[in-house]
């Protein structure tokens, strides 16, 4: 039977030689990933497309690896997704939350390609959806600021008025003031989620308005730049480490993990495995980095925002814990009580304490 075998294999090699068609490599699978951003915006998409590198890397030569930055979200990306897919994609990763009808419009039309969606929440047969609780990130950052600002004034650069930047901003503010009562947030919303000039204006402004500690929702290290040259202001990284800031005015950050998901789900494509998920993972499965903890901070305050990351990591804590109240007064969750995943993904309101409304 073996030497059957090799015989059939040779004359199989040998007919192909024959009528000229060579024996070929396995064809490689074609990665895609579609940015909002520059891929050096030192933040959001600069992190996306450092991880891809990453699972290009891990796979070696077995990845065709293709990607196109600074798209528009809206009739542009499904503009350059569709490219994609005529180029000959397999697998592409649509990285900003306003790519989610272009995603499910282009899917729809090829049902053979397989989509990642960041941060949205449409799925369809060939549709996965992606995120991360950037809002337990957001808890631990809002204890440092309630024990760093001196003026208790804590400004929030705010991007786009979607759930995931809401839930931010009421982590940060309820664990701002669960050490620190009498803190006080200010928001500045800019529409955007990159936009350096605004994001250096809204830092500014929220310097001039009394605030020392500045947080961000936005993409670029410009507020960062902007608290330098205030001085005596602390921020924190977004989505990347920006650690160039450290150790003043960053005094920690918020760090987008994400390569261990992309090298997954590519694998899943290079295996026939793959099938639509939903994915909403933190800093216990390590998609939620929390940067070093700079030294300007005390170190009693740096072990306690430490132990609330640990906690958050083992599933002992969970920053939306009763009892809290919207900020209409009304009950939300009892004492003791956790917010369900539903109620977090649509979440439209601000807790009580919060000051402004969130825009339509």
């Amino acid at each position: 039977m073996k030497r059957r075998t090799l015989l059939a294999s040779g004359a199989s090699a040998a007919l192909a030689a024959a009528i000229g068609a060579p024996l070929r490599a396995q064809a490689k699978t074609k990665v895609g990933f579609i940015y909002v951003g520059p891929i050096n915006d030192g933040g959001w998409t600069q992190h996306h497309h450092e991880s891809a590198k990453q699972m290009v890397e891990h796979f070696g030569g077995a990845i065709d690896f293709v990607y196109q930055e600074s798209v528009p979200e809206g009739p542009d990306a499904e503009r350059a997704i569709t490219q994609m897919c005529l180029g000959g994609a397999n697998l592409i990763f649509t990285t900003s939350f306003g790519y989610m009808d272009a995603t499910i419009n282009v899917a729809s039309k090829f049902p053979n390609v397989k989509f990642e969606h960041a941060t949205g929440y449409k799925m369809a047969d060939n549709v996965g959806v992606y995120s991360a609780r950037f809002y337990e990130g957001r808890a631990i950052q809002g204890t440092l600021a309630g024990r760093m600002t001196k003026t208790n004034k804590v400004g929030y650069i705010a991007s786009v008025p979607i759930p995931e930047v809401v839930r931010g901003i009421n982590a940060a503010f309820l664990h701002a003031r669960k050490v620190n009562p009498n803190v006080e947030f200010k928001i500045i919303w800019i529409f955007e989620w990159l936009n350096p000039a605004k994001e250096a204006d809204a830092a500014k402004a929220l310097i001039e308005q009394g605030c020392d500690v500045v947080l961000q929702h936005t993409d670029s290290t410009a507020p960062q730049a902007a608290a330098k040259e205030a001085g005596n202001v602390y921020t924190f990284g977004q989505a990347a480490d920006m650690a160039e800031y450290g150790p003043m005015p960053r005094i920690s950050s918020i760090i987008d993990n994400w390569a261990p998901y992309y090298i997954a789900r590519a694998q899943q494509v290079i295996d026939g495995s793959w099938t639509p998920a939903f994915t909403w993972d933190g800093i216990g499965a390590g998609m939620v980095g929390i940067g070093e903890i700079s030294d300007v901070v005390p170190a009693e305050f740096k072990a306690e925002a430490e132990a609330m990351r640990d906690a958050i990591a083992a599933g002992s804590y969970h920053p939306f814990t009763g009892p809290i109240k919207k900020q209409d007064g009304s009950d939300w969750l009892a004492a003791g009580e956790i917010a369900d995943d539903m109620t977090l993904g649509g979440l439209n309101f601000y807790v009580e304490g919060i000051e402004g409304d969130i825009p339509s």
